[in-house]
């Protein structure tokens, strides 16, 4: 029988994001690292009420109870979010986002407050762009932990997990941050995203 869970595929070439994610980065990150937690996944649930359920489904339904299925359920979904959140030459914002943007105080106070979320992530995480409520919040969460679980539709992410950045930027994360942001955030995927938001 076929595991029920499957290794999404990347957006882009394996190179697309150089030079500010090397290819050598993502061949770990995404073949490696995410492909771990998918093999994870699919051996923790052989049996379980969790085997027949869509990811998010799985996810939200494991969440407080059953912490290695969790775990790399979320992990999953965050990656996948993650590569979907980048974009070789990033793009602009523009139309409802744009609005939502202006209202939280404009494009650069949110990119700062996003930057100083993902720098400031003690250890292992997530810095996200969200939306609650018609409202961008940025947060900020802890290994696994994702705004699927906390009220909060996800509009972008940057992985501040240490295999993320490592290869590229040794200690620096504060660099790897401000890279991305400048370079590669995917503005019409958050776009998407807010038109998907409660």
């Amino acid at each position: 029988m076929a595991d029920p869970f499957t290794l999404p595929p990347l957006p882009y070439d394996q190179k697309a994001l150089e030079p500010v994610i090397s290819s050598n980065t993502l061949g770990f990150h995404y073949g490696k690292h995410h492909q771990a937690y998918v093999t994870n996944l699919n051996k923790l649930v052989q049996g379980s009420e969790f085997e027949s359920m869509g990811l998010e489904d799985v996810i939200r339904k494991s969440h407080g109870k059953n912490a290695g299925i969790f775990n790399n359920a979320a992990q999953i979904w965050n990656h996948t979010f993650y590569w979907h959140s980048l974009k070789a030459g990033g793009s602009q914002p523009g139309g409802k986002l744009k609005e939502a943007i202006e209202a939280f105080g404009g494009l650069e106070k949110l990119k700062a407050d996003f930057a100083e979320a993902a720098k400031t992530q003690f250890g292992s995480g997530w810095a996200w762009i969200a939306a609650r409520g018609g409202k961008l919040e940025v947060l900020k969460t802890g290994n696994a932990e994702t705004p699927l679980v906390g009220g909060a539709t996800a509009l972008l992410t940057i992985d501040v997990w240490e295999h993320a950045y490592y290869l590229d930027y040794q200690n620096r994360r504060p660099d790897y941050v401000s890279a991305v942001i400048d370079k590669l955030l995917n503005w019409d995927f958050a776009a998407e995203n807010l038109a998907k938001a409660k």
